[in-house]
Parts: structure tokens; sequence; C-alpha cells
């Protein structure tokens, strides 16, 4: 009887460590592709709030992928600084403006007209 139970055992052994390595042909476990980041930021348009909010990294074995991470964060990053970029173009464009609108002609003046008097004390008719 004993040598019976401890060929029972082996076989089972055996047939259940076949299974889960995948030999004989068995597709018991099979081999799957590791989930990965679809990039989920829009390529076309610039990222807005709702598309990082939006956005769920893919998890490992230890927390999220390091290349996961690293692709959203520079993509996020090149967003940022186009953006700063353009700010500050713009920021540089209204100054110019501005100081152009201070120093320039007076868009305003009617031709023919006098050039208005500078800011200063007034002469009133009543003497105050």
């Amino acid at each position: 009887m004993f040598w019976f139970l401890l060929l029972t055992m082996v076989v089972v052994v055996a047939a259940v460590t076949l299974a889960v390595v995948g030999g004989g042909g068995s597709a018991v476990l099979q081999e799957v592709e590791p989930e990965r980041l679809t990039d989920p930021l829009p390529a076309n348009r610039p990222v807005g709030r709702a598309d990082v909010e939006a956005m769920r990294l893919p998890m490992a074995v230890r927390g999220y992928r390091m290349t996961d991470v690293d692709e959203a964060l520079g993509r996020l990053g090149a967003e940022l600084a186009e953006r700063d970029a353009h700010i500050a173009e713009l920021e540089s464009a209204l100054a110019g403006a501005q100081a152009t609108a201070v120093n320039g002609p007076d868009l305003f003046k009617r031709p023919g007209e006098a050039p208005a008097a500078e800011d200063g004390p007034q002469d009133r008719e009543d003497g105050r």
C-alpha cells in the first residue's frame, strides 16, 4: 500500500509540474505581454488637466513601470516648456506693444489738430 501511495504522489506532482511549466503542449499558463501604457495623452492638441487626471499608469511588481512614468513625465515636461516659451514670447510682444504705445505718436489725434498739452497745472477762467 505504501508503494502505491508513493507512486501516485509522484505521478500527481509530475503532472502538476508539467501543467505549470507548460510541457507537453499544455497551454495552462500562457506567456502574456506585459501591460504597457497606451499613451492616453493627446498627440494632436495640448495636454489639459482632464488628460492628466484620466491617465492611469500600468502597475508592475513593485509599483509603476519606470519607463512608462519617465515617458509620461517627459511628455508633460515638454508640453510645459513649450507653454512657458509661448507665454514668454507673448509677454515680450505685449511689453513691446505697450512701450510703443507710450512713446509713439498719439493715435487718437485728428489730422490737422494741435498736439495735446502736457499734463500739468491748467489755467482756469475762474482763477481758482
